[in-house]
């Protein structure tokens, strides 16, 4: 039950304060007023709303966006540790500068969109600004149910429109290409694996021995790893193991029996037990290319600085000249490569990636995938999880079944699935043929 108490002002005169009840118990203020019966009116209100389960503290309203995000939001939110970890950046990046300071119930539509369109002019991607918003729009969520807040600025503001790009799909001939550009058999198997089970990096790089039934030539994918920031991880450690993949079920698929044979004979090379990954973390150091020899028709570099020119292949070339063509390049590592055998340099050493054992993501890029995709001579840029969509589309192509493909995926919806029909760049061709045998009935 409410009441309302009298205390002196500071100019003598009598003030009324209402107080209520919450839900657990707690005294707490509905306000001050100069008269005891807008106090009990006040009081009253505040214990209707109680009732109505849309009470709140007035005063939890009044902190600013920092503290509600740093002190409850982001430590009481249920996510991935994927998912905390790109929201955690996109946070510090992109939202707490512009509304850090500011209070939780002064935040209005009008300032979301001043914020949207800061994103603009600092040249943030339509992609970037969507999510970032989403992101907002998620943490007032939290707020309004918490009945922090009673608005929801994120409502009705429009973010720029993300453009849908067309899907490039590898076909098998572009794969040979980089497959026969990769440069150890295992990356060779780890890539023609994935491009066979279209099963994506982390469940590829978590897949162990007892994973395969090699008989049976059956694959059952029950686990995925993900690499986070250690700070992010339950232990402080580099690579998460969830025993579930995207869509929390186990999937169990059928591989072809050749791939299945080159696994089979993959694991008894290396003597690998049940428990085992399959591919692992093995660094090496790239060994210099060979340095060409200087031939006449290779010509001189452009004028440096100084208006002079230098053939190239030669160190006069790198150094002066700042020509960074592979002929110069590889003369200068040719270089460096003979100075270090002789104890004449003291390079950095080699990086060594943080890994239990598991392939680091980036290290897998930039050391052997990007050299090999280089190598290979596509006019496009083929990523590591541009196999997975390959691997659907040439089911879809070859007239696999759309349920078949979505259960091998491990699709949440048939919809997902249905984006990679007549994604190959020949997928046209059928369509093609039929017009041209329609069309030639009259010339007949």
């Amino acid at each position: 039950m409410g009441f309302s108490r009298k205390r002196l002002g500071v100019n003598g005169k009598p003030r009324y304060t209402a107080y209520y009840m919450d839900v657990r118990g707690r005294e707490l203020s509905a306000g001050t007023f100069s008269s005891k019966k807008e106090a009990d009116k006040a009081w009253q209100q505040a214990e209707a709303k109680v009732a109505e389960g849309r009470a709140g503290n007035p005063a939890r309203g009044k902190q600013t966006f920092r503290r509600y995000v740093e002190e409850e939001w982001l430590p009481h939110h249920i996510m991935e540790a994927t998912t905390r970890e790109g929201y955690t950046y996109s946070i510090y990046a992109h939202i707490m500068n512009w509304f850090g300071p500011m209070r939780m119930i002064e935040i209005l539509p009008s300032d979301v969109r001043a914020w949207v369109t800061d994103q603009q002019d600092r040249g943030l991607s339509p992609a970037t600004i969507r999510l970032n918003k989403s992101i907002l729009s998620g943490i007032f969520t939290t707020a309004l149910n918490d009945q922090i807040t009673a608005l929801h600025p994120c409502k009705g503001v429009k973010t720029p429109t993300v453009p849908k790009k067309p899907r490039r799909i590898v076909t098998p001939e572009e794969f040979d290409q980089l497959y026969y550009a990769l440069p150890t058999e295992e990356n060779r198997l780890l890539a023609e694996t994935a491009i066979e089970s279209g099963m994506r990096w982390g469940e590829l790089t978590e897949l162990r021995v007892k994973d395969l039934e090699l008989i049976n030539c059956l694959v059952t994918v029950s686990r995925t790893v993900v690499e986070i920031n250690p700070k992010h991880h339950p232990e402080g450690k580099r690579f998460l193991i969830k025993e579930y993949p995207k869509d929390r079920e186990f999937r169990r698929f059928k591989i072809s029996p050749q791939i299945a044979a080159k696994l089979k004979q993959y694991i008894n090379d290396n003597k690998l037990q049940r428990d085992d990954l399959l591919f692992v973390y093995r660094p090496e150091e790239p060994a210099p290319q060979a340095a060409p020899q200087p031939a006449e028709h290779l010509g001189l570099t452009e004028a440096n600085a100084a208006g002079r020119r230098y053939r190239h292949g030669t160190l006069s070339a790198y150094s002066a000249g700042k020509c960074r063509c592979q002929h110069c390049k590889n003369a200068y590592a040719v270089y460096r490569a003979e100075r270090r055998a002789v104890g004449k340099d003291n390079p950095r050493p080699t990086r060594q990636w943080d890994s239990d054992g598991h392939i680091p993501r980036r290290w897998f890029r930039d050391q052997v995938w990007r050299p090999a995709l280089a190598a290979s001579g596509l006019e496009f840029k083929v990523k590591m999880h541009d196999l997975r969509h390959a691997h659907a589309s040439w089911l879809l192509a070859g007239g696999a079944d759309l349920q078949v493909v979505k259960e091998r995926l491990g699709h949440g919806s048939i919809s997902t699935t249905e984006k990679y029909l007549h994604t190959l760049p020949d997928a046209d061709e059928t369509a093609l043929d039929a017009l041209i045998r329609t069309r030639s009935r009259s010339r007949r």
